[in-house]
């Protein structure tokens, strides 16, 4: 699923997400527990206001990003 993510620059001036959209709903990052990086992607696993985990992709050659896992917690 696309998503549209707002993200700011880190210590390292890399993009962090910060909240993304759900159709109309914004979830905000409370807490980004990890991160990882695979050949054309990276990933961030992250905890939302909402209280539910979340994983998300940023494609590095097109920029899009996408919800790839949701949990309830």
């Amino acid at each position: 699923m696309n998503i549209r993510v707002e993200c700011c620059a880190g210590y390292r001036g890399e993009e962090t997400p910060r909240c993304f959209w759900l159709g109309e709903r914004k979830i905000r990052a409370l807490e980004v527990v990890d991160r990882w990086l695979a050949p054309a992607c990276r990933y961030f696993k992250i905890i939302g206001d909402d209280g539910d985990l979340y994983i998300i992709r940023h494609d590095i050659e097109t920029w899009q990003w996408e919800l790839t896992f949701y949990k309830h917690l």
